[in-house]
């Protein structure tokens, strides 16, 4: 499995983003997808995540403001973000991932649980 991020970008505290990850490769029928974000001299964290069935969860800090979806027409797989309302705090490298199987949601934000990452996209809130 193959992820690449879109180019993230700045953004005004209170606007509006959309970050996407271009999926490719045999994922398989059960899978979770998740994005996951980082901060200088900080270890990474997961965000938001969504499995193969729809099930998404979310960190507290970003309920209300962040979305997670997955579009699969045709024959490409896209991972979305749609963060609303940002804030400075959210100002950070963001990676999408993804693991084989469907993840339990006490499990979704544990690194090891992923196998693929993308390269990373930067998101700067002012």
């Amino acid at each position: 499995v193959q992820l690449v991020e879109s180019e993230g970008g700045s953004v005004l505290a209170g606007g509006s983003l959309r970050l996407s990850c271009a999926v490719s490769g045999y994922i398989g029928n059960d899978y979770t997808l998740a994005w996951f974000r980082q901060t200088p001299g900080n270890g990474r964290q997961g965000v938001a995540s969504i499995d193969s069935n729809g099930v998404a969860n979310y960190v507290e800090s970003v309920k209300g403001r962040f979305t997670i979806s997955e579009d699969n027409a045709g024959s490409n797989k896209i991972l979305y973000l749609q963060v609303n309302g940002v804030r400075p705090e959210d100002t950070a490298m963001y990676y999408c991932a993804s693991a084989t199987g469907r993840v339990g949601l006490a499990f979704r934000f544990l690194l090891s649980e992923y196998n693929a990452w993308g390269q990373g996209t930067q998101v700067t809130v002012s």
